[in-house]
């Protein structure tokens, strides 16, 4: 039996909330029994329920002169507090969550920064939380002071319900152990065999052709969703999952939106599962540590997972079937567990070192979000791009017809000699990173950033939550330069690179930096720049579908900078994704034209 999200609260902060009531009863008794006074009994009453208050105020009082000593004596100082309405900074978790639903990403934060600078103090439910996006405060964070910061238990527990125990929800031992085993599937050979992805993406562009040529409209986010699942899991398991047999979905304005059964394909009823995870697990990073009293009876999130879990458990089941069938024969004696033979999947080597069944799924589960969600939002967002961007997209098709040519399948040597490609890719990451936001936490003894602008040292206290802002750091005007929200890709070939990347490398980090660097970055730079190579050959020109498109909300069109140039709704859950989808229609490339 499972235990309710909010009985698990309740029993970790019970001693909080009991404690003062009872010392205060208990000091009542003994001055009565001393003095011999007959308090009256409403008295007890009032006393214990003020104590509670009265002790939430002490602590506080004494958190924020602890936390002032301790900075103090290191010569720091703490991080500007942002201003809040009500206690606990409970306004500011309703503007959160508003902003969830309907703004744009990071706005809430935009606007505190103007307020009070780019390193914030928004103590969150009472629980100590820092925002940045400072490339120094990233870098430290990440990779000069990597060993003073660490997942930590809030995030771990936030995110436990999807992430299990796998390499983006561990620390220490664990994490180690993940990124050891993971390691060897992203090398230069493994990332360079296009064959899984050549056949998936011939397939998705093919059902493209075909729904375009009805007529209608395609959803592009959906496809390419598709798209990288199934390379996703061949690369992984050995075996895709055939997202793509259950057909693209149609518009909602057909007729045949309706009809269709496609909805309940496996394939389909995973992937809505997996978003609604995702959505309910990022819901969690506002409440902090209070997220169970949201979900008090049920965990949302646990419930999707399981029927994610579904289809994790055939694969691993079977894969420790194999394993047990090859011991009994004697045939895997001797081999050494650590050893990677070259036509090892991921599953098949997890198996040899683990029989664990649940750390062999989370690890799968957490790989496969990363190699799907992270590929698909960059492609989504180049789509989109190059549908506001019509002189780019001839710019890149041209590269690519020089390059590769019409009909030519790409190779690795000839997608890194496509220097545009490689700059659109850059700035599509720039403007459109796929994890926007992400956060770490300090341990049991805090720790100390840098001073920067001339300003003094930040103490960080211990078990703070550290977030930082990849979104906003990657489109302030002082880092990218006047023009850092227009969309151009030249920045990253032209005197501008010299200019403002290449002295400040940490103001570009979509992919983390430091130990835990994203293990499959080129892996991600090699199946974008594939697909998008193949979707350039076959089509021309792409435009949103404005009769289908969901427009974002009408108060977005008077905001600043890049908010305003947006025609699609952009939102986060974990990762970037395009509410509604990205519908466009795509003119097929002609013969003579490529001739």
């Amino acid at each position: 039996m499972t235990v309710p999200p909010g009985f698990v609260w309740i029993a970790q902060n019970a001693p909080r909330f009991l404690l003062p009531p009872t010392l205060t009863y208990a000091a009542l008794h003994i001055l009565s029994q001393q003095h011999r006074l007959a308090l009256p009994h409403w008295l007890d009453v009032v006393a214990c329920a003020l104590s509670l208050p009265g002790a939430f105020v002490i602590a506080v009082l004494y958190t924020k002169f602890r936390d002032t000593r301790a900075a103090a004596a290191r010569g720091a100082v703490l991080a500007p507090m942002v201003p809040s309405r009500l206690p606990g900074s409970i306004d500011k978790v309703t503007q959160l969550a508003r902003n969830f639903e309907v703004g744009y990403i990071s706005d809430v934060q935009r606007r505190d920064a103007e307020t009070v600078g780019n390193t914030m103090s928004t103590p969150v439910l009472w629980q100590n939380r820092i925002q940045t996006s400072e490339p120094e405060y990233v870098k430290a964070i990440l990779a000069t002071q990597f060993k003073s910061f660490e997942k930590g238990p809030v995030l771990f527990e936030q995110f436990k319900s999807l992430f299990g125990i796998g390499v983006f929800n561990s620390d220490g031992d664990m994490w180690k152990f993940h990124r050891t085993m993971t390691r060897p599937f992203f090398n230069k050979d493994r990332i360079s065999h296009f064959d899984a992805v050549d056949r998936h993406a011939e397939d998705a562009l093919g059902q493209t052709k075909a729904r375009l040529r009805e007529g209608l409209p395609i959803d592009f986010q959906d496809m390419v969703h598709r798209f990288t699942l199934d390379s996703a899991t061949e690369f992984l398991f050995g075996k895709d999952v055939r997202s793509l047999s259950a057909g693209l979905i149609y518009p909602p304005n057909s007729p045949l939106a309706v009809t269709s059964t496609a909805k309940n394909h496996p394939a389909n009823v995973f992937a809505d599962a997996f978003m609604e995870s995702q959505i309910a697990t990022g819901q969690r990073f506002f409440w902090a540590g209070a997220w169970r009293l949201r979900e008090f009876w049920t965990d949302k999130v646990a419930q999707k997972s399981a029927i994610v879990n579904q289809f994790f458990e055939p694969v691993v089941e079977a894969a420790l079937e194999r394993k047990r069938e090859r011991q009994a024969k004697g045939l895997d004696q001797g081999q050494d567990k650590a050893e990677v033979d070259e036509e090892d999947t991921l599953l098949d080597h997890l198996v040899k070192v683990t029989d664990d069944k649940k750390l062999i799924r989370d690890e799968l589960f957490n790989i496969m979000l990363a190699g799907r969600d992270t590929t698909a939002c960059t492609l989504t967002m180049s789509v989109y791009m190059l549908s506001q961007h019509p002189d780019i997209l001839r710019r890149l098709r041209e590269e690519v017809l020089t390059k590769v040519g019409p009909s030519s399948r790409p190779t690795t040597e000839s997608i890194r000699d496509m220097k545009y490609m490689r700059a659109f890719i850059n700035e599509v990451l720039r403007l459109y990173p796929p994890v926007p936001n992400n956060s770490r936490a300090t341990g049991s003894k805090g720790t100390v950033l840098p001073g920067i602008n001339g300003q003094p040292p930040i103490y960080v206290p211990p078990n703070t939550t550290a977030g930082y802002s990849v979104f906003l750091m990657q489109r302030r005007k002082d880092f990218w330069g006047p023009d850092a929200e227009l969309f151009d890709p030249d920045r990253f070939i032209d005197e501008r690179l010299r200019k403002y990347l290449t002295p400040n490398p940490f103001i570009f980090t979509p992919f983390n930096a430091g130990p835990r660097i994203c293990l499959g970055q080129q892996f991600a730079y090699n199946e974008t720049s594939y697909f998008l190579v193949k979707l350039l050959q076959a089509f021309s020109t792409i435009e949103l579908a404005g009769d289908v498109q969901p427009k974002p909300p009408a108060e977005w069109s008077e905001a600043k900078g890049r908010q305003a140039m947006e025609k699609v709704m952009i939102k986060i859950h974990l990762t970037m994704y395009i509410h509604g989808g990205l519908w466009v229609r795509m003119g097929e490339a002609k013969d003579v034209e490529e001739a």
